[in-house]
């Protein structure tokens, strides 16, 4: 069984050029879980597969990592193979974010008779989940405001910080067995991102030499990046994982 993760886009917020922060955990070439819905990332997820995803992990809610789910809902509404059954897991402080950002629009069909959350199955979850019969783990970062930000990892395989200042306790204890490591990184830092100057002082060599880098303001910087040594990542990429360690369980 071949696990791989696929970028769907790599930029922040205004490089719209590099795509929506957003990936997909792919089995065997196929989508598995997808990580964060913007705009642009749905629109390369789409054009990709052929198809809208049919499970998500949301990180946190600011627009460049939520703005695909209008789109998303009218996949999943109108289709009655896919209504109410497409996965949202979602750590339980954000829901009520969640909400707020893009369900509490007065009457989502003009003629009335629908909610929101009709076309998706919420599943709120803690520190952990299973998805398919495998265990994730979840874990909050440092971006904007506490408790409004979490990473996910894939244990012994991948683990995706999501948008985030540097966080070293929390990788020694969430990326402790080796695992690929999808860093938000800038060539320059801000109070709510990482820069390169960040990770380079706070975390040790071994630990950054498995980071791949991604939320690039712009494909200069990420050449810059790459230029100082750092694994960048680019829209469209496919890196190799490896298997999970959590074995599957049958439900």
């Amino acid at each position: 069984m071949a696990w791989t993760l696929r970028f769907q886009g790599v930029g922040n917020a205004s490089a719209v050029e590099l795509g929506s922060a957003m990936a997909t955990l792919e089995r065997d070439g196929a989508p598995w879980l997808t990580i964060d819905c913007g705009s642009e990332g749905l629109e390369a997820f789409i054009g990709h597969y052929g198809h809208a995803p049919s499970a998500v992990f949301v990180t946190h809610t600011h627009l460049d990592h939520v703005g695909g789910f209008e789109r998303l809902f009218g996949s999943a509404y109108f289709n009655p193979q896919r209504r109410g059954h497409v996965l949202l897991y979602v750590p339980a402080p954000i829901v009520p974010l969640l909400h707020q950002r893009v369900a509490e629009y007065p009457n989502v069909l003009a003629e009335g008779g629908a909610n929101f959350w009709d076309a998706f199955r919420l599943v709120p979850v803690g520190e952990a989940f299973w998805h398919d019969g495998v265990r994730l783990e979840v874990f909050p970062v440092r971006h904007h405001w506490p408790q409004t930000a979490f990473g996910l990892r894939l244990p012994g395989s991948v683990v995706w910080t999501g948008d985030t200042r540097p966080i070293p306790e929390v990788l020694a204890r969430y990326a402790d067995a080796d695992e690929l490591i999808a860093h938000d990184c800038a060539l320059h830092g801000n109070p709510s991102h990482s820069g390169i100057d960040d990770l380079e002082r706070e975390y040790p060599p071994g630990l950054l030499a498995r980071c791949v880098l991604y939320h690039h303001a712009s494909a200069a910087d990420a050449q810059a990046l790459a230029g100082r040594g750092h694994h960048v990542a680019l829209p469209g990429q496919v890196l190799a994982l490896r298997d999970p360690r959590t074995a599957r369980i049958s439900i």
